[in-house]
């Protein structure tokens, strides 16, 4: 018999020009990079009645704007706590002013609230990358986008979560026919890079277990992928489960929906 929800989460948005997730037990909130102005954000945080006012922390994968962009922001205008490793700290400048700094270390976990994060090294080109997985009341929700290659720390992290946030970038046909730069189209595909669809179906393929619930597609693509292809390509890991798969978009959030332990 399903249990009450244990973790909600919401995409506020995915993809090139902005990336922020938001997750909570009910009790304590946070966002997962803030890639968007600060009035994007709470724009998108309204839409959901969400208030970034009641935020217990921002936490920091990676220095790249569309990760950072409203981190100084709200934590200025919302006096909240930012979590981030002191590489990724010195090399996010953009941020500005803060005033309530928690470094941590991939491979530490840390809490906020109830809360328990742990943060993992991913391949890509920052200066201390990190992917999440975040758990509450026996549920564990694994978040790993912005990376190059699917390495076996990852796999190991991302193992037995009830739901995952993966990327799937881009369509190799799609990227080698598109109107990228050559040295872009290198960057992509390194191991530095973006994971393709092929490749976030290999790796689904080795993360499918029963008490899995939720697979959602991040960081998209909008001129190397589509929402269809991606979908349809990662579809195939999941072997007409009823794991439900959903792919996030840039330009809108998603649903709130609940992760509960099977």
């Amino acid at each position: 018999m399903p249990t009450s929800p244990t973790l909600s989460v919401c995409l506020l948005a995915s993809g090139s020009r902005g990336n922020a997730i938001y997750l909570s037990d009910g009790n304590s909130r946070i966002l997962i990079d803030a890639g968007l102005s600060g009035v994007e954000i709470e724009r998108r945080m309204a839409s959901r009645d969400l208030d970034p006012g009641q935020l217990d922390g921002i936490v920091v994968s990676h220095e790249h704007s569309d990760h950072v962009q409203a981190v100084g922001v709200l934590a200025r205008r919302f006096k909240l706590p930012v979590y981030i490793s002191s590489e990724t700290h010195a090399a996010a400048r953009q941020i500005g002013r803060l005033d309530d700094v928690h470094n941590f270390e991939c491979g530490t976990p840390f809490q906020i609230g109830k809360l328990n994060l742990h943060p993992f090294s991913i391949s890509h080109d920052a200066a201390d990358p990190a992917g999440f997985t975040v758990a509450a009341n026996g549920t564990k929700v694994g978040i790993a986008t912005d990376l190059g290659i699917a390495t076996n720390m990852v796999k190991t992290h991302l193992k037995n979560c009830s739901a995952l946030v993966l990327e799937a970038n881009h369509d190799p046909v799609m990227l080698e026919q598109g109107p990228y730069p050559w040295p872009l189209k290198q960057r992509i595909q390194s191991r530095a890079g973006h994971l393709s669809n092929d490749d976030t179906t290999r790796l689904l393929k080795e993360l499918v277990h029963d008490g899995l619930s939720h697979v959602v597609l991040a960081h998209l693509s909008e001129q190397n992928n589509t929402p269809e292809k991606a979908r349809d390509t990662v579809a195939r890991a999941l072997n007409n489960t009823r794991v439900q798969l959903s792919v996030a978009v840039q330009d809108c959030c998603s649903q709130i929906f609940d992760v509960d332990k099977r």
